[in-house]
């Protein structure tokens, strides 16, 4: 199975990111790639094409066989950064269909509500399947080792939502 892996954070430090790299490190019967050039992306413009960041977001999704997306909150909601990718989508037919699983890395399992209830909405818009959305508490104090236990956690939790879609 391929999970194409994205995180809507910028953020140089984000918890998102680096619990996405830490359940891609962890695959082992899986391959889990994940997509980093979120920041790189032009503003959606629903008359163009779009660039090579915009090919190369198309193709890793097109590729996948499921879609880990992981999303902090900002201002109650997802943020723009990923919405802009997902706004890429619509109309190209990449998500129709593919299973979704949806997480949020924030201080404590009670966050990240409000962000994943965004990202569910536009991905069953564009025909995405969510199967499973959760958030992740990772505190300031974790060090890489709670990360990467927690995407183990992750990264089981994941399979076990993808089972039999590959």
């Amino acid at each position: 199975m391929n999970v194409v892996a994205i995180s809507g954070s910028l953020q140089r430090q984000s918890s998102n990111s680096a619990l996405l790299r830490a359940v891609a490190a962890a695959a082992t019967n899986v391959d889990v790639k994940v997509w980093d050039e979120l920041g790189d992306l032009p503003h959606f413009r629903p008359d163009e094409e779009g660039d090579e960041h915009v090919d190369s977001l198309r193709r890793a999704i097109a590729l996948a066989d499921a879609v880990l997306l992981a999303t902090p909150e900002y201002a109650g909601g997802m943020p723009g950064t990923l919405k802009n990718a997902l706004d890429w989508l619509v109309g190209s037919g990449e998500l129709l269909g593919k299973p979704v699983v949806i997480i949020s890395a924030a201080p404590s399992d009670e966050r990240g509500q409000n962000a994943r209830r965004w990202v569910a909405e536009v991905v069953g818009m564009e025909g995405g399947v969510v199967r499973d959305s959760f958030t992740v508490a990772i505190r300031s104090s974790d060090g890489a080792e709670e990360i990467d236990d927690k995407a183990k956690g992750v990264l089981r939790r994941t399979l076990d939502a993808l089972e039999g879609t590959a």
